[in-house]
């Protein structure tokens, strides 16, 4: 067992406690402020103050922030040790800043809850993250840091052991428009077709083709040849708008559609546009999908990764969500939370810790191709460098694709083949 010595305890530091040593580590772990108990422990010794308890004792400086009430803008001064980023810094210890106090300002989205510009469609601009501005966005810096403090604590302590984590991949997919053509109806179809005539879509309305987003079948083989164990999160909303183009939830092929996948695979919502703020049309939508699945919802991965905190995740909560997998951005592929880790959302307006399950993607194919317009070459070495950073760190990585990406869409050509091997590869 690690036991952490502190002046005083606080909600933050025990969130931040519980997912660095007992999620990440694998290790029990207590804090104490009782100085005599704390010097007289025969094990693994964590100083978290400015108070001197003895040589034999690994001391973490304490910068303050996980005892502080409310919210402010921190001063932060990034710098480099040991080949990675770090702030907070604190020379003059075994590790050179306070990485709790680090971890849970990035874990906890501590910078979104500051004033900040939003993006075009109303999100937090990933331009304004500590990640993008000091370049460590595209690593899960805070898993890194966790791997250091194991080697210097395995240097100070013998015998001292963690249960390291096992990588895991979980491959998961939005389906935002299920079908191009099929099943939209003959109003949709007139209007697209005087947009943009196609011969492939009368080809596929007459039933002489297979519709170039059906790409189902494909990937069912797929997941069945390397035993993947995917997440499909489905788009319902009950009309169409400006970003909610989903095959409206009333039509039977929909039905069937969410049916075989919520019986063979783990589905989740993907909650509309419209949805935004409002909480009734988040349950209803919630209902749909479990009637259209005749199973429960209790994962959801929100349309354009549009959310804000802490509001978002409140509605969440309240329709019955526990299990949440928008951490990351619509906008540039990277650890939004630089982790690679799930871990519970702390709240930070009222101080505490919830039941909402956060699980971060780092790639998602529709920004490699539509934001930061990578050719395949460039995507294909941005995805395998996701996988080895989250290998290196035994960390999760979950990716993003799109049905669309996935089927026969001329627009799309070579992602099906780009997909498979990647996933050849990783399965190994």
């Amino acid at each position: 067992m690690v036991l952490i010595f502190s002046h005083t305890t606080s909600a933050r530091l025990q969130y931040i406690c519980r997912l660095l040593f007992t999620e990440m580590m694998g290790l029990e772990h207590a804090i104490t402020i009782d100085g005599e108990y704390f010097r007289n422990f025969d094990g693994v010794k964590i100083n978290y103050s400015d108070t001197d308890l003895g040589h034999d004792s690994f001391r973490i400086p304490n910068q303050g922030l996980l005892f502080e009430k409310g919210i402010r803008p921190q001063p932060i001064a990034c710098f480099e040790t040991n080949g990675y980023k770090a702030f907070f810094q604190m020379p003059g210890t075994y590790l050179p800043f306070d990485i709790l106090s680090a971890s849970f300002y990035l874990v906890s989205r501590y910078e979104e809850y500051l004033p900040h510009q939003k993006d075009m469609y109303g999100r937090y601009a990933h331009e304004n993250s500590l990640a993008f501005r000091e370049d460590f966005l595209k690593l899960p810096l805070v898993n890194i840091w966790v791997k250091d403090l194991v080697k210097k604590l395995s240097a100070t302590y013998a015998g001292f052991a963690m249960r390291y984590a096992r990588f895991k991949f979980v491959p998961t997919y939005d389906i935002d428009i299920a079908y191009s053509y099929k099943h939209k109806g003959l109003l949709r179809n007139m209007a697209g077709f005087f947009r943009s005539p196609s011969a492939e879509r009368l080809q596929v309305l007459a039933g002489y083709q297979k519709d170039p987003f059906n790409s189902y079948a494909w990937l069912d083989a797929l997941h069945e040849t390397y035993d993947l164990h995917p997440i499909y999160f489905f788009l319902v909303a009950r009309k169409n708008g400006r970003y909610d183009k989903n095959i409206l939830p009333h039509k039977e092929a929909m039905w069937k559609l969410v049916k075989h996948h919520t019986y063979k695979y783990r589905a989740g919502l993907h909650p509309s546009w419209q949805c935004g703020d409002n909480l009734s049309q988040l349950k209803k939508e919630k209902q749909q999908l479990e009637a259209m699945g005749e199973t429960g919802i209790s994962a959801s991965r929100q349309h354009y990764i549009r959310f804000s905190l802490p509001e978002g995740y409140r509605s969440l909560l309240k329709a019955g969500i526990s299990v949440e997998h928008s951490m990351g951005y619509g906008s540039i592929n990277g650890f939004r939370a630089s982790i690679a880790s799930a871990f519970d959302w702390y709240d930070l307006e009222n101080d505490e810790a919830t039941s909402l399950r956060i699980h971060p993607f780092c790639f998602m194919d529709a920004n490699s191709y539509y934001e930061q317009k990578f050719s395949l070459e460039e995507t294909a070495r941005e995805l395998w460098h996701y996988y080895e950073q989250c290998m290196a760190v035994q960390g999760i990585l979950i990716t993003i694709f799109h049905n669309n990406f996935l089927g026969t869409n001329a627009g799309f050509r070579g992602w099906r083949e780009l997909y498979e091997h990647f996933i050849a590869r990783v399965m190994q």
